[in-house]
């Protein structure tokens, strides 16, 4: 390894084995210390690579513990889109499970009412899922859909698709959402429902979602653990 290059080769050989599964997901990599010895170099080369793999998804850094391998495999989430979960688990192939945590039809909340562009009379569902993809729980749904728009909802059609349930029984046009995401600490309710690492990070997508006749008739924030999505969207420049 050629001095200047050093911290690349490193990261570079780490990825690679983290990719091949010589270092499983959820271990941990040798220590600083272990590692400065194994390539015979300093421990700010070494600190280097690690912020490297910290950067590029492959590790996460958890003080006093080490660094933690995760699990490379990302399901890609398209930004401009409009997909249900359970289109999303079909295309990526992935074992999925929903869990409705709860579901609740109640006067929209006050904090609520400019965000769904109603009066406090109106009658609005709160459903919460627990999205699981093989084997943990990675996504935490918190829906409110207006009762006038959705009525008759069940946990049974939470736990299948609110999506196949307002297109083709109540036989709506769901037409195009507003969407805006960012990254946030976790919520304690987001620690208790989620599988998280101790510094795991949420990535939070709000979208307001209208129908063909422009009524908002959903608000939703869909809370993913950060290091298992990959947000993807396409774009064209115009001249």
């Amino acid at each position: 390894m050629s001095t200047k290059r050093k911290y690349l080769d490193i990261y570079e050989e780490i990825a690679r084995g983290i990719r091949n599964e010589q270092f499983q997901p959820h271990a941990l990599l040798p220590s600083e210390h272990e590692l400065t010895s194994m390539y015979e170099t300093s421990r700010e080369t070494i600190r280097k690579a690690l912020n490297l793999l910290s950067e590029h998804g492959y590790i996460q850094k958890i003080q006093g513990k080490g660094s933690v391998v995760l699990e490379t495999g990302r399901f890609d989430f398209p930004v401009s889109g409009l997909v249900s979960f359970k289109e999303l688990a079909e295309q990526t192939g992935s074992n999925s499970k929903t869990h409705v945590h709860s579901l609740i039809l109640s006067p929209v909340p006050p904090a609520l009412q400019h965000a769904l562009e109603v009066q406090e009379t109106e009658q609005v569902w709160e459903v919460k899922r627990q999205r699981k993809m093989d084997g943990e729980n990675i996504v935490l749904d918190i829906d409110y859909l207006l009762e006038r728009w959705v009525p008759g909802l069940t946990e049974d059609i939470c736990a299948d698709s609110i999506y196949d349930y307002v297109e083709n029984k109540l036989k709506l046009v769901i037409s195009f959402a507003r969407k805006e995401i960012t990254i946030e600490k976790p919520t304690e309710e987001d620690k208790q429902l989620l599988d998280l690492y101790p510094d795991s990070s949420i990535a939070v997508v709000r979208n307001y979602v209208y129908l063909d006749n422009a009524e908002l008739f959903q608000y939703t924030e869909s809370r993913h653990r950060s290091d298992k999505f990959r947000f993807i969207d396409f774009a064209r420049r115009h001249r």
